[in-house]
């Protein structure tokens, strides 16, 4: 039995012949609140931390960037084409703001990781963020080419932790189609190789194995990041626009090359 072949329930794994007891108890199965509102928001961490800091009130640009690799920002940092934003207030992280004609948009990078991206898009989207991109590197899977190119992730296999708190389990997270349609024809008069297709969002990069890689690919899988399931699952959720892109530059260190994580 391949990973594909067994689907999770709310209460377990159904139809796969294992005991369906093992994953009663586990917490990311098990709770049924998707629903419930939280009782821990994002707005009063930023209005605490704008307290604490002494910080002004202020809205981030309508269109924000998650930078995971920290490449887009360290480009504009080098180009002195950023400032760092004054308002910005989450604890973890900085804002770095830009402009490309008329259009303002803020780089937040170095947030790495499923949840991370989560808990930087929830503050984002209550400071005034009115859609959201992730570009992040990504691991070869099922090869579109030779690399690096970019996928316009469609959908993303919920191999982490924290969609499992906003949405009920399933196996994708899926973008709203017509983002993705919106983004695929925009980037089509680019130079760079750009294709759509599903992804797959890991909480454990070192535990990418040769059988699990092997049922991903059989998945149809075209690349292995760490964001795009749970971006995917919040936005669902919170009713919010993101959409997320993988940048694949390497094959998960299976070449004797130089390994490369997200500079061309």
């Amino acid at each position: 039995m391949s990973p594909k072949d067994v689907r999770l329930d709310g209460t377990g794994l159904a139809g796969s012949g294992l005991d369906d007891t093992r994953l009663a108890g586990a917490p990311l199965t098990a709770r049924r609140d998707h629903g419930e509102a939280s009782l821990f928001l994002p707005e009063n961490l930023l209005r605490a931390a704008r307290r604490q800091k002494d910080l002004a009130a202020g809205a981030v640009p309508a269109v924000c960037v998650l930078d995971p690799d920290g490449d887009v920002a360290a480009h504009l940092r080098a180009r002195d084409a950023t400032a760092r934003s004054p308002s910005w207030a989450c604890y973890h992280t900085d804002l770095w703001a830009t402009t490309r004609g008329d259009l303002e948009l803020g780089v937040v990078d170095r947030a790495v990781g499923a949840s991370f991206a989560v808990l930087v898009a929830e503050q984002l989207f209550v400071s005034g963020c009115r859609l959201l991109i992730s570009l992040a590197s990504a691991g070869q899977i099922v090869g579109c080419g030779p690399t690096p190119y970019f996928i316009v992730i469609e959908r993303a296999l919920r191999d982490e932790g924290t969609s499992y708190h906003y949405l009920p389990p399933a196996r994708f997270a899926a973008a709203p189609p017509a983002l993705v349609a919106l983004a695929a024809a925009a980037l089509a008069g680019t130079d760079d190789a750009i294709h759509r297709g599903a992804s797959w969002t890991t909480d454990a990069p070192f535990r990418e194995t040769a059988s699990t890689i092997a049922a991903r690919r059989a998945d149809g899988i075209l690349a292995v990041e760490m964001e795009a399931a749970a971006l995917y699952a919040f936005a669902a959720a919170r009713a919010r626009p993101v959409l997320c892109l993988a940048h694949v530059t390497n094959q998960l260190g299976r070449v004797e090359t130089r390994f490369r994580e997200g500079r061309t």
